[in-house]
């Protein structure tokens, strides 16, 4: 199980405020937090910030000094991505690609230049995918290309594209599906979903979020970019995955529970 703690993103008026000021103490304070709470990985974004590239490797720089953990990378633009990876100071992960022709060619040499694990979207050029059939048709030509190209079937992440539950009241049950789905035919291959997604535009989204996990990992999903903060949630998923025959004799959660990780 891959955790990818999310909260170091330019999108929360926090961390923007933060990047602004320079205020390298809150941000290292809040990288340590999210790896002592479990993250094995931590995203950065830097993206709605008015110098992304000078900002991302900013980031990369301020947070390795504090953790030892790997970094994703996490931006449209390719130029940051470039920019942020030739920070890491061990091969770090991108978030993300697509069959998108544009930033599939932007995208895939940086993945090998420098050997980096990679959130894979199933998106190609005409949209978002309707259906779990068009998900599925896009996976292929992901694992199929990035296996072609020298990337290790472990070090990609499908990421299924989680819509608002909010939206149609069938886009979880579509998601749950998908991950299923995948992880039969791509048993060496991982899925990811940025858990939040599912829940944007409806009150208490942290109850739908930490629902949609405990089905999500009974249907085969093993890596989240999630709050790692969210303590029921990270206990959650520590009684999910010993559900799930994921954790032998529950030493996981034992050992979780013994360090104050777990609690009801």
């Amino acid at each position: 199980m891959l955790i990818v703690g999310e909260l170091i993103n330019s999108t929360r008026k926090a961390i923007s405020q933060a990047m602004e000021q320079k205020d390298k103490a809150y941000l290292q304070e809040l990288a340590r937090r999210q790896v002592e709470a479990g993250a094995h990985i931590l995203d950065i974004n830097a993206a709605t910030s008015s110098n992304e590239i000078e900002n991302i490797q900013w980031l990369a720089d301020i947070v390795q000094e504090v953790v030892d953990v790997p970094i994703c990378i996490d931006s449209p633009s390719a130029e940051a991505v470039a920019a942020g990876l030739a920070r890491c100071q061990r091969p770090g992960m991108v978030n993300s690609i697509s069959a998108e022709q544009e930033r599939w060619e932007q995208m895939l040499p940086l993945i090998q230049k420098y050997g980096a694990k990679v959130v894979a979207l199933c998106m190609q050029d005409g949209g978002m995918p309707e259906t779990v059939d068009d998900r599925l048709e896009v996976a292929e030509k992901l694992v199929s290309g990035l296996t072609r190209a020298g990337v290790a079937a472990d070090d990609i992440y499908l990421d299924p594209l989680i819509k608002p539950l909010g939206v149609d009241h069938n886009f979880g049950l579509q998601a749950l599906e998908t991950t299923r789905l995948l992880r039969e035919k791509y048993p060496q291959v991982h899925v990811i979903s940025g858990l939040s997604n599912i829940s944007f535009g409806l009150p208490e989204r942290r109850v739908i979020n930490r629902a949609f996990l405990v089905m999500s990992v009974a249907m085969g999903m093993d890596a989240f970019i999630l709050d790692p903060l969210d303590q029921a949630m990270m206990s959650l998923l520590a009684a999910s995955r010993a559900l799930a025959g994921q954790d032998e004799y529950c030493m996981d959660y034992i050992t979780a529970v013994r360090a104050g990780l777990v609690k009801a």
